[in-house]
């Protein structure tokens, strides 16, 4: 029975490496695809990418579409959930790339902070407004996250988006979107959500 029961707690403590191993690597595969929407045929897009090249996103089933569109820096108050790409300046601190203003519901949306492919060296930080104040130069927000706090000042025209409805009928040729999807051994992307720009909003993310 005592080996029965090691051999079992091996076994799961194996299928448990495993899974941990597998969301590793789907992490790595992660592939965020942006662009302008070339065509849309059944479950199957084509995004001519920001790199000038096309790329086909073959969508889940039961995939879905969420909107962007423009806010304000005025928008963001304390207490606010909000996703903010940013660079590291010169003179110390960060710099706001673009706001991601998220819907009350959305709170705590992947909260952290970690590396962005929006611009080399740019990090993603999802995160809690605890200050937000009008600067010099635009504004200064404090956010805080996972027992961590990060100041990161946003310029005038820095683009601050929220979420809004869409649907499939968005999904046009020239729309411009972010795919957040995930990239196979063989190079195929596959995705589960299309982001789309409204009312002519280019996503910033």
């Amino acid at each position: 029975m005592s080996h029965i029961l090691k051999t079992s707690t091996a076994l799961i403590w194996a299928a448990g490496v495993l899974t941990i191993a597998s969301h590793v690597t789907l992490a790595q595969e992660a592939q965020r695809v942006r662009g302008a929407i070339e065509s849309l045929s059944g479950n199957t897009l084509v995004v001519k990418t920001r790199e000038g090249t096309e790329q086909t996103v073959t969508l889940k089933p039961d995939w879905k579409v969420r909107g962007i569109k423009k806010a304000s820096v005025e928008d963001i108050k304390p207490g606010d959930f909000v996703g903010v790409a940013s660079l590291p300046k010169a003179e110390g601190g960060d710099g706001a790339l673009e706001v991601l203003i998220f819907p009350a519901a959305m709170k705590g949306t992947g909260e952290g902070s970690r590396p962005w492919d929006l611009k080399p060296n740019s990090t993603m930080t999802n995160a809690t407004v605890a200050k937000a104040v009008k600067a010099v130069d635009g504004h200064m927000i404090t956010l805080t996250y996972q027992g961590k706090e990060k100041t990161i000042s946003i310029a005038d025209d820095t683009p601050i988006v929220t979420f809004a409805p869409a649907d499939k009928t968005d999904l046009v040729a020239g729309a411009r979107v972010i795919v957040m999807g995930q990239k196979a051994p063989d190079g195929t992307v596959s995705a589960t959500n299309v982001t789309v720009g409204t009312n002519g909003v280019v996503p910033p993310m």
